[in-house]
């Protein structure tokens, strides 16, 4: 199973764990609601799993520009 994290705002890769002794519980994914495995978590059809989250950068131009949360895709 490959878990590739990319930025929710930029689409830029962070990183890629390609293992297939890794689980949900050593990645944190159990501690997360419902609701938030939706929004953060996508799996496909090949095993792939894609985790959505927040690079330092956009992290940093949010915490700057909090307007920018309004638009769909703001740092793209």
């Amino acid at each position: 199973m490959a878990i590739k994290y990319i930025c929710r705002h930029c689409s830029t890769v962070l990183g890629t764990i390609d293992s297939s002794v890794i689980t949900e519980a050593q990645l944190g994914f159990h501690s997360l609601t419902p609701a938030e495995r939706r929004d953060i978590i996508a799996y496909d059809l090949s095993g792939e799993v894609t985790v959505r989250v927040t690079c330092e950068y956009c992290n940093e131009a949010l915490a700057y520009h909090p307007e920018l949360s309004l638009i769909s895709n703001p740092l793209q």
